[in-house]
C-alpha cells in the first residue's frame, strides 16, 4: 500500500487513539500470505497491555469501516512496539532516559555495540552518554547520535 494511504489512514484514526489515551507509534501494510495486514502499533508512556489493543482494535475497524479508505480486503493487527522497541526519534530517545539501551555505533573504520544505562542527552551537542560495565567499573560513553546506526531499549535482567 503507498504510503499516501497509510497517511490517509493514520489522519483517519489518530483522534480516536487520542480518545483511547493512546499514541500511534508506528503503521505498516504487510503484504504476507494472501490477506495483506494493516499493522498498527500503539504506545502509551506506562506501556500497552491486550485490553488497549482490543480497545484500539474495535474503535479503528468502526472508523476504517465508516470511511472505508482501504479497496481490497485486509486484515487488521494491533500491538505495542514492544520491550525493546527502537529508538527512532527525539522524543523515543527521552523515554528511554534512565532505561537500559543497545546502541550501534561507527567508530573510526569500524562499528561498536553497547549496552548500558542510558544516562544523558546531550542535546546541545547531538550526543546521548550511555553508563556501560567495563571490568566492573561503571564507565559513561559519549556517542554523538550522528554516528548512531542503530539503538533500541534493551531488557534489564537486574545484572
Amino acid at each position: 500500500m503507498p504510503n499516501i494511504a497509510l497517511d490517509r489512514i493514520t489522519e483517519l484514526v489518530e483522534p480516536s487513539l487520542r480518545q483511547l489515551g493512546v499514541e500511534l507509534y508506528d503503521a505498516q501494510w504487510v503484504a504476507r500470505g494472501h490477506t495483506p495486514i494493516l499493522r498498527l502499533i500503539i504506545d502509551k508512556p506506562e506501556g500497552v497491555d491486550l485490553d488497549d489493543c482490543a480497545r484500539v482494535a474495535n474503535a479503528v475497524s468502526a472508523v476504517l469501516d465508516a470511511y472505508d479508505p482501504i479497496d481490497d480486503r485486509y486484515e487488521l493487527e494491533v500491538s505495542s512496539p514492544g520491550a525493546e522497541r527502537p529508538l527512532r526519534n527525539q522524543q523515543d530517545w527521552e523515554r528511554a532516559l534512565g532505561n537500559r539501551v543497545n546502541v550501534r555505533f561507527r567508530q573510526g573504520d569500524g562499528e561498536v555495540i553497547l549496552e548500558g544505562k542510558l544516562v544523558e542527552l546531550g542535546l546541545s551537542d547531538g550526543s546521548v552518554v550511555v553508563e556501560a560495565n567495563e571490568k566492573r567499573t561503571v564507565v559513561p560513553v559519549r556517542i554523538p547520535l550522528a554516528d548512531v546506526l542503530a539503538a533500541r531499549r534493551a531488557l534489564d535482567f537486574g545484572t
